[in-house]
């Protein structure tokens, strides 16, 4: 069994609904964490995360989770979503795991305002 630590990013430039990460072949991926950013400085943004499995159903991680204009937000963190990361009702990132094939997929309110970067671990 291999272990590799590695990531994969996104600008959301539209608001299609976009793949952000897919499980390779002969991998479980432990998902550390899914960090978002609104570089826009005039304009909160509302984001969803979804996990679709091998047999195309979508599960809703998060729906319309509101990114305040200038701020960042870990996706993963358990607690009170409607928080910051930073607010003490948020702690840290909760693992998330992914079987072979399975898709994270993203979908921003507004083109062009949020950077994601998705942390995982994957075991081959």
């Amino acid at each position: 069994m291999a272990n590799t630590y590695t990531n994969y990013k996104a600008v959301l430039a539209n608001t299609n609904l976009t793949t952000l990460y897919t499980v390779p072949a002969e991998t479980t991926a432990i998902i550390k964490s899914i960090h978002v950013a609104n570089v826009d400085a005039s304009n909160d943004c509302e984001i969803s995360l979804f996990l679709v499995d091998t047999d195309s159903t979508s599960f809703t991680l998060q729906k319309s989770r509101d990114i305040e204009k200038g701020t960042t937000q870990e996706l993963l963190a358990a607690g009170n979503s409607s928080q910051i990361s930073s607010d003490s009702h948020t702690s840290s990132a909760t693992p998330l795991v992914a079987k072979e094939s399975e898709i994270v997929k993203i979908q921003a309110e507004n083109a062009n305002d949020l950077h994601v970067v998705l942390s995982v671990l994957e075991i081959t």
